[in-house]
């Protein structure tokens, strides 16, 4: 028989601020980028986006600049595989629906005792987020403001993604709404 957890009683400090609109990409390791460039594209019918200058890869299909990306694994990293021979997640990110939420999510999340790990604009995609650790120390990225890709459009040039390493730098040095 399954057991039914409770919820505790106790009420939290506060309620969180965190109000997810959707599952935004996922980004994983891989032994092969070719090969996996070549099963994305042709095989699920994703596009490539954007190529950093780390050799990931960031693939679109719906609009949003990215929804899946694929970085290369460590050399090595293969001899750490996992028991299903994957060679393991980099991040999962969902979106909010505001800079100001960021900022709330950031001061609940250092409330909370929660570590952040980045915070800012990392480049391709250009959207502004703040990065954490779950429990079991998967890193969760909550982000607002990605670019959108229609169907047979370039994405933003690298020279336009403004990398910044802090919520208020993204505030006060903002994209250009057209490229």
């Amino acid at each position: 028989m399954t057991e039914i957890l409770e919820r505790p009683t106790e009420q939290a400090k506060r309620q969180s601020p965190v109000e997810v609109r959707k599952l935004g990409h996922v980004v994983f390791y891989v032994a092969d980028v070719e090969r996996s460039i070549k099963f994305y594209t042709e095989i699920l019918n994703f596009r490539v986006s954007d190529v950093n200058e780390n050799g990931m890869v960031f693939f679109t299909t719906c609009g949003d600049h990215h929804t899946l990306a694929i970085a290369p694994a460590a050399a090595g990293a293969a001899a750490q595989q996992s028991p299903k021979g994957q060679l393991g997640l980099s991040h999962f990110a969902m979106e909010v629906g505001s800079l100001d939420e960021l900022f709330e999510i950031r001061k609940f999340l250092k409330e909370e005792g929660v570590p952040i790990t980045f915070e800012g604009r990392k480049g391709p995609g250009c959207n502004t987020g703040v990065e954490f650790h779950d429990p079991d120390g998967y890193t969760v990225e909550l982000y607002w403001k990605m670019d959108q890709i229609a169907p047979g459009q370039p994405s933003r040039p690298g020279s336009q993604w403004k990398r910044v390493r802090s919520l208020e730098d993204a505030r006060d040095n903002p994209l250009p709404e057209t490229w």
